[in-house]
């Protein structure tokens, strides 16, 4: 359709020319089909719309019996120059477009490897997630989530790398992996935090020691510079993340908050921020300050829904820098189904920052089934 009203210009564009008096040249504008093209069709169509062009132009020289006059061949040597250069752009526009599906398709495998889709159904919850990536084209980053199934029931992990985007996959893959190890083997959520402190710690110490190693090997001209700010690379990095073990039998839940925004109990009467009484240091610190993980038990009855959330969602601005108010705007759909109420969260939330967010977000919705 696009191809044919191209066509059409270039034949309206021809006649009028050509039925218009002698000083009147619009024979110039030819040049807009091959730009037009351009902007749908591909380097051949365009390079076809340019030669009709050209042709047309042409034509029109030698009707009017102009074709050996100079401003006629100034202007089909002018054309000839603009439709190579708008083919040529063309042709660079197409290899980026394939160099970004391959980026794309290598980005969505890696999102499906490193963060598998939760599944909606697990035992007797009823599960959703959302992830909103910071980095542009991304579609992972360095907020995680992850579900085990147990003897007993299902484990939920809900995470937030230091950082944002593509840099902080490493950290993220590190703890999605230990924690899959990991989670069905130990009895005790205190000692399953304990496991995934240690790995993050390991972890971290070990790319810390890389990084004063690559340092100490760069030329002495910038060495007292960047040792100067390697002191405390080691004990600025760490995951923020909750921990929750929902047993089947339908008893309390258990939750060990390593310093992450608390999860939202969404209940027929209200909403319930589950603040830890006694919160553990972000995994990754564990070496700095000891820790013994206290354990937080509440209710999880039939109906009940819980919000747990990385603080990309709390801390999102609009452009008046106020901060998006998540338990105002989850009033208005907590008895929605878990996959809906993120529907919502997430139009809602991607509209009050203006279609771009500062950095990565997650949001995990889990409902108990009758």
């Amino acid at each position: 359709m696009l191809t044919a009203l191209t066509l059409a210009l270039i034949v309206l564009i021809a006649v009028v020319d050509i039925l218009s008096p002698p000083d009147i040249h619009l024979g110039p504008l030819l040049i807009v089909a091959p730009a037009l093209t351009a902007s749908f069709a591909g380097p051949r169509a365009t390079a076809g719309i340019a030669v009709l062009a050209f042709a047309a132009l042409t034509v029109i020289g030698t009707v009017r019996d102009s074709l050996t006059s100079s401003n006629i061949q100034t202007q089909l040597g002018a054309q000839l120059v603009v439709s190579v250069l708008i083919v040529g752009l063309r042709v660079l526009r197409e290899r980026h477009e394939r160099e970004l599906a391959r980026v794309r398709s290598v980005s969505e495998a890696a999102q499906r490897v490193l963060l598998r889709p939760l599944p909606e159904r697990i035992g007797p919850l009823h599960l959703a997630s959302v992830y909103l990536a910071a980095e542009a084209e991304a579609q992972v980053g360095g907020d995680l989530y992850a579900a085990a199934r147990t003897a007993t029931g299902t484990r939920l992990l809900v995470g937030d790398v230091r950082g944002k985007g593509l840099s902080s996959l490493g950290d993220a893959a590190l703890l999605l992996g230990a924690f899959r190890a990991a989670a069905h083997l130990h009895a005790d959520l205190p000692d399953l935090a304990a496991y995934l402190d240690g790995s993050v710690s390991w972890d971290l110490a070990q790319l810390a020691e890389q990084s004063r190693q690559a340092r100490l090997r760069r030329p002495s001209a910038t060495d007292g510079a960047e040792e100067s700010g390697d002191s405390g690379d080691s004990g600025e990095s760490f995951i923020t993340a909750v921990l929750l073990d929902i047993p089947d039998d339908g008893s309390p839940v258990r939750l060990i908050d390593c310093g992450h925004p608390p999860p939202l109990l969404l209940r027929p009467g209200g909403i319930t921020a589950l603040a830890a009484r006694h919160p553990a240091p972000p995994l990754g610190l564990g070496e700095l300050a000891p820790t013994r993980y206290e354990v937080e038990s509440f209710p999880f009855r039939a109906g009940d829904r819980l919000l747990i959330y990385t603080d990309g969602v709390i801390e999102a601005r609009d452009g008046r820098r106020r901060f998006y108010p998540l338990t105002e705007r989850v009033t208005a759909w907590r008895a929605e189904r878990p996959a809906a109420l993120l529907h919502h969260l997430r139009r809602d939330l991607l509209a009050h920052v203006g279609g771009r967010m500062d950095d990565d977000a997650a949001m995990v919705v889990v409902e108990r089934l009758p």
